[in-house]
């Protein structure tokens, strides 16, 4: 027992008698509980996902759509549809395997070696065979590989993956050496598998492996937690599979009819039917969302942010509420030293001033109490401070080695470093710790400690982990055995903090103006919570909601609470998962921004996980939707931006969509039902849509954003792009172009007209139509300002110009060469058609309240 304490760097103490376990009795217990991994599923192979995804209507209706196309020889179209096909299989899929990868990435964090006692000895093993009772062996930079009670030693360990404290948390032994606190103890006492040691030794006896550890629960809240299904997906099924319904039994019914009614032949009855069907599916909506959703991605990445969820990507424009974790999300998630205090000095560290006289022996003497390669974060900012800030002769940059360090210990949450003042016999001390124990060690007299606390109190109230320093010279043979028999005098205090991010401020505010609520999760103190919304501009700082009062509360009370609260400190992984779900209960659309193990729950639940990519754990992104690759906050503005910026767009394309089908199916249906001639043919009706299909997934998606996008509030989560008063405009639009068509069809037989001319005069007349329908459509930045606008005229033109005037072609689609009457007759149409556009623009705006300069979401608010 004593080589393994000593071996560990501890003081002795030989009431304690710790052997660890046994070979055999480790044995048995591996056996019994299995290995120290976390809980994961067994990976679905590529064909049983795909196998899934078949089920989809979306995929089926995408699927048969293609192959009607391939049968009536259209490849190009039928390519189109099942490249879409393609991309539907391998997002859902990519989909699939987050949780697997999630659960992986969780894995990873585990120490791959422990170092463990057994039959008295230390035994290197891996971390996967740790075990119940199983004494570790840490000591600083280890991660812990279970959850285990401190027995003896004194440590600090950096929690920040798990509870969001991003300063490292002390750990002394439970006075009950014998003490093992179960999983939900947060005593000083309890070590976290998967935490990492950042100063000090110990002794820890595991009392948690494998799926009972924080970071198991962790785990199994990631794999029971279902990212919410995408609205727009959802309803854009039922779109789809109605109409598809509705067409089906339409174009049976027209068959019957002009089989028995008419007495056509079966063949014959089948031509009408079918560009009936065909006429009716609305198979751009897939591709649209497929599109957009896709080309939306890819503009985000190229403003740094990563989106591993498409569908994120139209909830953003909905975001009503932004949850974002404190450590590595507002702040940098790395402590600096920003704060000298001396007696009757204070000195900020940022400033461009030089450091002030009085304040040089503080920060010496801090850096000769500081390892000169530290591994804790508060060390490393204090070196990194006196190296910028200290002249190059300063004792404390000529690195020194100490001859004698007196570490931390549970009696004493201080450390000091003697060295050698040139003489023999004569030593320098520098301490630095717990002010408290800074101030004992000093012994200073009532007055000042009450002077000292107090400006303690004030810079703890500012969000500051504070230090006291202290130095002192000894004269003498040897060096006395503690710390207490030191003579020192206080020099100063540090304070140190995780600072805030300089973007932040700013982002929070556009955030505000975009009438997004801020909420601050954080299993940071209160305290430090409170002082960091106070610097980022959140309302309420003193507020502050806690886990414990959480608890505390059922459902429906901590909704209530919610809508007034801002902050929200000392939580645990699983009550940030419960306040996303009543912020959703609440109505709210939530996004939830984090970079911490303890993150990944909510993440995964909120509408919109968005990680840190920088210094976010493999968890965090894994679980997310989006990742910002740059970690900046001000990127999620960015982000709500063009999430907003491709939902107006899919707007504007549903609307064109089904003005553009409304004719469409006029001209295809109503000739059936009174008995004229076929207007639309199978094959006008595919020439139709390789324009259609152009126009939405290309001119629409690259139709720019409106300069007020985040000047206006946040739209409904139930306000769908499927939405009678978002479809009805472009209802109405189809409907007067339809009417005008058919009023046209009907004079032209009345005059004798042949059905063949009839045919080309419409057609020509309803393709003109639909490129006035983009025209006239309402878009909140001009329309001409689209880069693709020329590009589809030209190609439209073209397309026309070859099926009207190369014989072959126009043969096949049953046209004629134009003639002048048809040319008259196109331009009265076109004249109709654009009257009846400008007065339905007109009107629209009147009622609505609404200017042309207005944005788009003005424009189809009720």
């Amino acid at each position: 027992m004593t080589g393994a304490i000593q071996a560990a760097g501890l003081p002795h103490e030989p009431a304690t008698a710790i052997l660890g376990l046994s070979s055999e009795e480790a044995l048995v217990r591996l056996r019994a509980d299995g290995p120290n991994l976390l809980p994961g599923s067994e990976p679905q192979s590529f064909w049983k996902m795909a196998l899934g995804v078949m089920k989809e209507p979306m995929f089926l209706m995408l699927l048969a759509a293609g192959a009607g196309y391939l049968v009536l020889g259209d490849t190009a179209e039928a390519t189109f549809l099942l490249a879409s096909v393609f991309l539907i299989v391998t997002l859902t899929i990519f989909q699939e395997q987050k949780t697997q990868r999630a659960l992986e990435a969780l894995r990873d964090l585990s120490a791959p070696r422990a170092l463990v006692l057994r039959d008295g000895r230390e035994l290197r093993i891996a971390s996967r065979e740790v075990v119940r009772g199983d004494v570790l062996v840490v000591r600083e930079g280890d991660r812990i590989a279970a959850d285990a009670a401190l027995l003896e030693g004194a440590l600090e360990a950096d929690e920040s993956l798990l509870t969001g404290e991003s300063v490292p948390r002390p750990k002394l032994p439970h006075p009950q050496n014998g003490h093992s606190p179960d999983a939900d103890d947060e005593s000083g006492a309890s070590l976290y598998a998967g935490t990492v040691i950042t100063q000090g030794a110990g002794l820890a006896r595991v009392h948690a492996t494998a799926g009972l550890t924080a970071m198991g629960r962790i785990g199994l809240a990631l794999a029971t937690t279902q990212p919410p299904a995408s609205r727009l997906y959802r309803q854009s099924r039922r779109i789809v599979r109605g109409f598809a319904g509705a067409g089906l039994a339409v174009a049976v019914l027209l068959v019957l009819l002009a089989w028995l009614r008419d007495g056509q032949g079966f063949v014959a009855s089948l031509l009408p039917a079918i560009a009936f069907a065909m006429a009716v599916l609305p198979e751009e909506i897939p591709v649209v969302l497929a599109v957009f959703l896709a080309l939306g991605a890819w503009r985000l990445s190229r403003q740094k942010i990563l989106t591993r969820r498409v569908d994120a990507i139209e909830v953003l424009g909905a975001i009503t509420v932004l949850a974002v974790d404190k450590t590595g999300t507002l702040t940098l998630n790395r402590m600096e030293l920003v704060e000298l205090a001396g007696l009757n000095t204070v000195f900020k560290a940022g400033s461009d001033t030089p450091l002030p006289a009085a304040l040089t022996e503080l920060l010496e003497c801090a850096m000769l109490a500081t390892p000169l390669k530290p591994f804790d974060p508060m060390e490393k900012a204090i070196r990194a401070v006196g190296n910028a800030r200290l002249t190059p002769d300063s004792r404390a940059l000529l690195g020194a080695e100490p001859v004698r360090l007196y570490p931390l210990t549970p009696q004493l949450l201080a450390v000091t470093h003697a060295y050698e003042s040139g003489s023999p016999g004569q030593y320098f001390l520098a301490s630095k710790g717990a002010p408290e124990a800074i101030m004992g060690l000093c012994r200073l007299e009532a007055r000042k400690r009450e002077a000292v606390q107090q400006q303690v109190q004030d810079m703890a109230a500012r969000g500051l982990r504070v230090l006291g320093v202290a130095c002192g010279e000894w004269q003498g043979t040897e060096l006395p055995g503690s710390q207490q028999d030191l003579s020192l005098r206080f020099v100063g205090l540090l304070g140190l903090a995780d600072p805030l991010r300089p973007t932040v401020p700013q982002a929070i505010q556009d955030c505000h103006e975009a009438g997004i609520r801020v909420i601050m999760m954080t299993g940071d103190h209160p305290v430090t919570a409170s002082a960091i919304a106070r610097q980022a501009g959140l309302p309420n700082p003193t507020d502050v909601l806690t886990g414990a009062e959480i608890d505390a509360m059922d459902d429906g009370a901590l909704r209530n609470r919610l809508r007034s609260a801002s902050i929200c400190a000392r939580l645990r992984p699983e009550q940030k998962l419960r306040l996303v779900r009543a912020l959703q209960a609440d109505g709210g659309t939530v996004g939830m921004t984090g970079d911490g193990v303890n993150d990944a729950p909510a993440l995964k639940a909120a509408d919109a996980g968005i990680a840190m990519g920088e210094r976010g754990t493999d968890v965090a992104r894994e679980a997310a939707a989006l990742v910002l690759l740059d970690d900046s906050f001000a990127s999620i503005a960015t982000a709500i931006r063009q999430g907003r910026h491709v939902d107006d767009n899919i707007r504007s394309a549903v609307r064109f969509i089904f003005a553009v089908h409304t004719p469409i199916v006029a001209l295809a249906l109503i000739p059936a039902l009174l008995r004229w001639p076929v207007l639309l043919l199978p094959a006008q009706i595919i020439l139709l849509e390789l324009i259609i299909d152009p126009a939405c997934s290309i001119l629409f998606e690259a139709q720019p954003a409106d300069p007020r996008l985040m000047r206006r509030p946040p739209r409904p989560a139930t306000d769908s792009p499927f939405a009678l008063r978002n479809m009805a405009y472009g209802l109405l639009q189809g409907f007067g172009l339809a009417l005008t068509l058919l009023l046209a069809n009907w004079f032209m037989l009345d005059q004798g007209w042949h059905a063949a001319e009839i045919r080309t005069t419409l057609f020509v007349s309803l393709v003109a139509g639909l490129f006035f329908l983009v025209l006239v459509h309402r878009h909140s930045v001009n329309v001409l300002k689209n880069p693709w606008l020329p590009r589809l005229a030209a190609a439209v033109a073209v397309l026309l110009s070859l099926v009207l005037w190369l014989p072959w072609l126009r043969g096949v689609m049953g046209f004629i060469a134009p003639s002048g009457r048809g040319a008259v007759g196109l331009l009265l149409i076109l004249g109709a058609v654009t009257l009846w556009l400008l007065a339905l623009r007109h009107l629209s705006a009147v009622l609505q309240g609404a200017t042309e300069g207005k944005g788009l979401w003005q424009s189809h608010r009720p």
